[in-house]
């Protein structure tokens, strides 16, 4: 398995179990708990083969539904279905959360160099991988995006598909210094939101 793969499961994975959890806070029944965490999970990859204009993965390959449902059933059994308050502040959603949008990032950062595009279109390509489930999902359940109201959400994306850009232009694009860039992107994700970091606004 390569790291494109290892990466994006991983993302997928997480994303599933992170939009469980949101599903599970707006009140929805089983169906919609599914489809949160169906969108959360392929949503950002869907759009990703749909710019590059590539059959749509999830739907050609088993591996990501299947996924998607695994962890569905786990968080059935795990009973998280039964904590509804303040889920999305919780360590375990947080957590969740970093580590899908910075997998999905560096996947869309690598599909956007297999398709040649310049670093203007990495950066919005892996943006649109790393965010683009979560922004599914908030629309479906009338949420406001959540990058648009934590600390450094769509920043942290944008920024882990240029320093991938750099990373493999230098030739360090193997699984070892991918889980670096991932374990780093997830770390500084966790301390943006803990210490409230955010971008200034405009007065």
């Amino acid at each position: 398995m390569n790291a494109l793969l290892v990466t994006e499961y991983i993302g997928i994975a997480s994303a599933a179990l992170s939009g469980f959890l949101f599903g599970v806070k707006k009140g929805c029944d089983w169906l919609g708990i599914f489809i949160a965490a169906l969108l959360t999970a392929l949503g950002g990859g869907i759009l990703r083969d749909m710019l590059v204009g590539r059959p749509v993965y999830s739907f050609t390959h088993y591996m990501p539904v299947s996924i998607v449902l695994v962890m569905f059933v786990l968080a059935i059994v795990l009973k998280l279905h039964t904590r509804r308050e303040k889920l999305e502040s919780t360590f375990l959603f947080i957590t969740t959360d970093a580590i899908d949008v910075v997998s999905f990032s560096i996947v869309g950062a690598m599909i956007a160099l297999q398709f040649d595009y310049n670093i203007y279109g990495v950066i919005l390509l892996a943006f649109c991988n790393g965010v683009g489930g979560g922004i599914l999902r908030d629309v479906l359940l009338n949420e406001v995006p959540w990058f648009f109201r934590t600390g450094l959400y769509g920043t942290i994306s944008m920024g882990v598909g240029l320093i991938y850009f750099f990373m493999a232009l230098a030739g360090l694009s193997n699984i070892i210094w991918i889980m670096i860039l991932f374990t780093l992107g997830v770390a500084f994700r966790l301390v943006a939101y803990y210490r409230q970091w955010h971008l200034p606004k405009l007065e």
